[in-house]
């Protein structure tokens, strides 16, 4: 089995394309990332070392149809896994036509070039922020009702997706799961951010006051799922991922300052941004019985083990971000 990750050199990307490649043995991974900001090879530098027979990168923009035909024209791929996105929402406010190119353009290429070149199945990975804020748990026949430019673009990406499958008979699956935490995320993050602020022992900026709740999933958690919809989700579905533990934002803070024991006194409420989706909550019952998915972390340990990766990886951090736009945020 022959896979094609896009995004692989980011957040999530990264981790899935790792928890693959150790805990099941394809014939080989091909990561394709532009690396931007948020991609960088330190975060797979092992990857290349440990795995160099099944794993293998190429650096493309997949909103670029020449380059995508002759990636996916190189192999017969089972599965194309699109991770790739601007992810920012603040980001996205700024610059929504980044955001359009990435998630909109770029999942259309992929999205032809696949069917093109006959691949078996093409998981898109998406966000619960394309419900929009919710005063309860949502399934995945909730209306989509994005805020952002970036939810926006993600949803617009999951309906040509799906439109894919309708006019095309496309293998099609797509994957929204709630907020991700974990190593290699890179820190402009409410998670990693703070971590990095209090560790130097700046002020924490939380938007508004702070009551903003989201669900908190570990990103290993998250792979496993997206692993399992690749292998046994029903096209054409879509299947909510979410760990069912959900945070105040303002108590993840105070978690990460306790647990690095920094004064609360650092917490600084900044002005918030526009359209700030108050809730975010998915029911994920559907990926739960269907498939018998469950998350296997506890959200307190594995935070207070994100806090100490963060701490000890400093070289890593440093490396994507730079000294100056760490101590920045």
């Amino acid at each position: 089995m022959r896979l094609l990750v896009t995004g692989g050199c980011g957040f999530i990307g990264s981790n899935f394309i790792r928890y693959v490649l150790e805990h099941y043995d394809p014939e080989n991974i091909t990561n394709v990332d532009l690396l931007t900001y948020a991609g960088s090879l330190n975060t797979t530098s092992d990857l290349a070392h440990r795995f160099r027979d099944r794993y293998e990168f190429i650096r493309a923009d997949i909103a670029d149809r020449k380059r995508m035909d002759e990636i996916l024209s190189a192999h017969s791929y089972f599965g194309l896994i699109n991770f790739a996105a601007e992810s920012h929402v603040d980001r996205s406010i700024i610059s929504p036509a980044d955001f359009t190119h990435s998630n909109v353009v770029g999942t259309t290429v992929l999205l032809d070039a696949a069917r093109r070149h006959g691949v078996k199945r093409f998981l898109q990975v998406s966000t619960d922020e394309v419900y929009g804020s919710n005063d309860a748990p949502v399934s995945e026949k909730a209306v989509l009702n994005p805020s952002s430019p970036y939810s926006a673009s993600k949803a617009a990406g999951d309906l040509l997706a799906l439109s894919y499958h309708k006019t095309y008979g496309q293998d099609i699956v797509i994957t929204r799961s709630s907020n991700n935490f974990g190593p290699f995320q890179y820190p402009e993050k409410l998670i990693p951010l703070m971590i990095l602020r209090a560790l130097a022992n700046q002020p924490l900026p939380v938007y508004g006051d702070g009551l903003y709740m989201r669900d908190w999933l570990y990103v290993e958690d998250h792979c496993s799922a997206v692993f399992d919809v690749l292998m046994n989700g029903v096209s054409g579905s879509i299947y909510n991922v979410a760990s069912g533990s959900e945070h105040k934002n303002i108590d993840v803070v105070k978690m990460i300052l306790g647990h690095l024991k920094r004064s609360e006194d650092l917490i600084t409420y900044v002005k918030d941004r526009p359209a700030h989706d108050r809730r975010y909550s998915l029911d994920s019952s559907k990926l739960r019985n269907e498939i018998g998915w469950k998350p296997l972390h506890n959200f307190e340990s594995t935070l207070l083990r994100t806090v100490d990766w963060y701490r000890v990886n400093e070289p890593w951090w440093r490396s994507v971000v730079g000294a100056d736009r760490a101590s920045a945020g």
